[in-house]
């Protein structure tokens, strides 16, 4: 099974700029690229799907939103969520009204539940995911989950399996999975050049003409850490049942290394 992640972006116009690819197997990275935009990924996941191999990709956006917000719009479904995205997202993300924030003049709510089930479990094991509703300022998700979103019904319907929904390998041949990359980069201070050096010297998982690359900015450190991993688990991966619980079939869930708590992280 090919194991690949994703580091995203939500930038309107320059996302190939900032979107890496990075692919491993158990131990070992095999490869880090950039120059795909959002569309661009959508054309590896459909080559992928008809490949000559089962993967397993990992995606750091958030496939969901928290469950009441998916009721106030009226839909009940993963896959109704995803296509309001795709029809108001944008609204949305120019209006930045409650329950989002982080634009010029907005606050963050005080009275509304901010995060999905899966981040507050996350949280618990020690990692400080930011909601969804964010939208601007430090470490924001909230733009580009919100154009992920968009885009994930569309995968589907073309034969791209979506966890949790979606059992491993996919319906034909292959799964997408909401992941957090600090879970797998370990402790280290991602927007300095200098420690990222320093992190990625000293883990030999990552072949000598590779560490550049690793280097040279967040966006490819992330997807390089991520896709080793999910590599590192990849037999977990290659049989991952679908979840039925109300919750994760509404809000999604994000995959993390299984068993480790992230204190410090």
């Amino acid at each position: 099974m090919r194991v690949l992640a994703v580091d995203w972006s939500g930038d309107l116009r320059a996302a190939a700029r900032r979107i890496r690819v990075a692919e491993a197997e158990p131990g070992r990275l095999l490869a880090v690229r950039g120059g795909l935009d959002r569309e661009g990924i959508g054309g590896l996941l459909r080559d992928l799907r008809d490949g000559p191999a089962p993967a397993v990709v990992g995606i750091d956006f958030s496939f969901g939103l928290p469950a009441w917000f998916a009721a106030r719009h009226g839909v009940s479904t993963l896959p109704q969520l995803w296509d309001l995205a795709r029809d108001e997202g944008e609204g949305w993300l120019r209006a930045c009204a409650p329950p989002f924030w982080g634009r010029a003049g907005t606050r963050k709510p005080t009275d509304l539940p901010l995060y999905r089930r899966t981040e507050l479990d996350a949280r618990e094991r020690g990692l400080n995911p930011l909601s969804t509703f964010q939208v601007g300022g430090a470490g924001a998700v909230g733009t580009g989950s919100v154009r992920g979103m968009a885009l994930l019904g569309a995968w589907r319907r073309e034969g791209i399996g979506v966890w949790p929904l979606d059992a491993a390998p996919g319906p034909r041949g292959v799964l997408v999975v909401e992941v957090y990359p600090r879970a797998m980069t370990g402790p280290v201070v991602k927007s300095s050049a200098t420690a990222r050096a320093t992190h990625v010297g000293a883990d030999p998982r990552i072949p000598v003409a590779l560490r550049p690359a690793v280097v040279a900015s967040e966006d490819a450190f992330d997807a390089a850490f991520s896709a080793l991993g999910m590599a590192g688990h990849a037999a977990e991966l290659a049989s991952l049942p679908a979840l039925t619980d109300p919750t994760s079939v509404l809000e999604g869930r994000m995959w993390l290394p299984p068993g480790e708590h992230f204190e410090g992280l």
